[in-house]
Formats: C-alpha cells, structure tokens, sequence
C-alpha cells in the first residue's frame, strides 16, 4: 500500500488545488450573499430557495443529459441521504446558530470539518487512514483561521454578557460534522457526473426543506423583500450552490473526502479578500499570519513538502 502522503500527492495535482481555490472563493462570497438575504427571509426559508432555485438550474442545464433521470430514479435513497447530511441539515444548522452568534465563530466552529472528515474516513473508509500529517495539517489550518478571525470573533462566548445559548454554539459544530458524513459519502457518487450527483442531492433536499419551511416560517405571510435581497439569493443559489456544488463532487470524485473538505479552511481568507477587493476593507497582520497558517497546514496534508525535506535531508 502507498503511504498516505504518496497518495494526497497523488491526488492533489495543481489542477485540483487551483479548482479547490475556486471553490473557497465562491464558497467564501455566499458569506456576502447570506448576509444581505438572512435580513429579510427567515433561515428555513433562505435554505429551501437556495437549495430549490440551485436544483431548478441545475436541471435546467442538464436537460436530460448524463442519464440524469436514470439515475434520480434508480438511486434516490442515495440522494436522499446525501441531502440532508450535505445540504439541509448543515445549511439549516448553521443559519439559525448565525440568528444568535456572528459569522466570524461561525466559520470557526465551522473550520473544524476537516477534522472531522479525517476523523470519519479513518473509521468509514479503507484508503484514507488516519495520519499524524492529515491530523497535524488540519490542526494547523484551523488554528489559521482562529488566528483570521480574531479575538473579537470568541467575545460572545467569552463575554460577561452570557446572552449567547449553548445550542447556537453547537449547531455550526453538529453541521460540520455533518459535512465530515457527507464528504465520505459523497464517494460512491463517483461513477455519475458531477452535475448529475449535484442535481440529485439538491432535489433531494429541497423536498426535505419544503415541509419544513412551510410549516416553521409560512413563506406566503412574509412581505416581498427587496431587490438587494432577491439579487443576494439568486447569488447564494446560482453561483454559491448550483455551480459550487458541481466543483465539489468533481473535486471529491479524483481527490478523495479528507482533501475535499479543506475547502472549508479556504472559505475565510476567501471572504476577507473578496472584502478586501470590493469593500474596501484593509488586511491586518493577522489576516496574513492566518492564512499562512492555513497554506502551511495545506502543505502539510498535501505531503509532497515533506517528502522534499525527507529527501533533501538524506
């Protein structure tokens, strides 16, 4: 058997990294997106339009094709179980943590999926054991974006004010480890293409969520919101899920579940660039000592670093 680092570096070409860079990018500006949305569309209700208006395009685009219905008919306890743990159980968790914490200890509780999956596939899978690589690279990279967040990302946790609920702060951790579930899950998708497993999951879970929204949040009482709100959905749903999702199923499918869900360490430097880029918000010293923090314990997991030290040093 080849050692685990033989194997990431296998895995993780240049192609890969440039394509999980892209998908913390996107998966960075659904921060801006949620941001503007979640003000006036209550949680259950943002997770079912972002889920169902993804599913919708995502057919949309297929049109039939890759054997799409085949598939959907043939394998949809799969994608049942793949929505709720990839899609309507996180994406519900952690929108109603945000209604009481910020988004800063969010994408912190948030960061720890990585571990998890490690965690998760060492037990679930046989081809990605658990290393002291994999574990100390993923810790490094959550320190990193412990260290991108700041202090003042922990203030409701630390504070005097004791106004934060337990449950708020559970929540985003229970949706990362339903991202750890779903990342080792996802592999048996890797026969179908990846617009097909992304379609199918989405479908599932906007059947999950529909229930759900209608009974909690009666969408049809809610004032219509405004254009802002409408275009920061459209974003989340197209852009945010429906393509961001046939990234992540292609990257899953050639690199494996432990290097996938390192996108979740890219999503934070992601959205302080993009603030950086648009909003005009400046980098501090500890946005660049975070996110080389995070690119160390990316090096760390992808192991060929290591192997060029091991070999320089023979």
């Amino acid at each position: 058997m080849a050692s685990s680092a033989n194997s990431i570096s296998t895995h993780m070409t240049m192609r890969l990294w440039a394509l999980l860079g892209l998908l913390g990018l996107i998966w960075g500006g659904s921060f801006f997106f949620a941001r503007v949305a979640v003000a006036h569309v209550p949680p259950f209700t943002l997770v079912l339009l972002r889920l169902g208006l993804a599913a919708l395009a995502l057919h949309l685009y297929l049109r039939g094709r890759h054997g799409i219905y085949p598939a959907l008919a043939g394998r949809w306890r799969e994608f049942l179980l793949m929505g709720l743990i990839n899609n309507a159980i996180p994406h519900a968790f952690i929108f109603l943590g945000q209604t009481h914490i910020g988004a800063g200890l969010a994408a912190i509780l948030n960061a720890t999926t990585p571990v998890w999956t490690v965690l998760i596939a060492n037990v679930a899978t046989e081809d990605e054991k658990l290393s002291t690589a994999k574990f100390s690279g993923c810790l490094l990279g959550l320190a990193g974006t412990v260290v991108l967040i700041g202090p003042s990302a922990l203030a409701g946790l630390f504070g005097t004010a004791g106004d934060v609920p337990l449950w708020a702060l559970v929540l985003p951790v229970l949706a990362a480890v339903s991202y750890g579930f779903s990342a080792t899950y996802g592999k048996r998708f890797r026969d179908l293409a990846p617009p097909v497993t992304a379609a199918g999951q989405l479908t599932a879970s906007t059947l999950i969520m529909l229930p759900v929204a209608v009974l909690v949040d009666m969408p049809w009482t809610m004032p219509m919101p405004p254009l802002t709100t409408v275009l920061a959905i459209l974003g989340l749903a197209l852009v945010s899920t429906a393509y961001a999702y046939i990234l992540f199923f292609r990257i899953m499918a050639e690199a494996g579940a432990t290097n996938t869900s390192l996108v979740t360490l890219l999503v934070p430097p992601s959205a302080i660039l993009l603030g950086y880029l648009f909003l005009g918000e400046m980098l501090q010293a500890t946005d660049v000592g975070g996110m080389l923090l995070i690119a160390a314990g990316l090096a760390i997991l992808d192991g060929r670093v290591l192997k060029l030290g091991y070999s320089a040093g023979r």
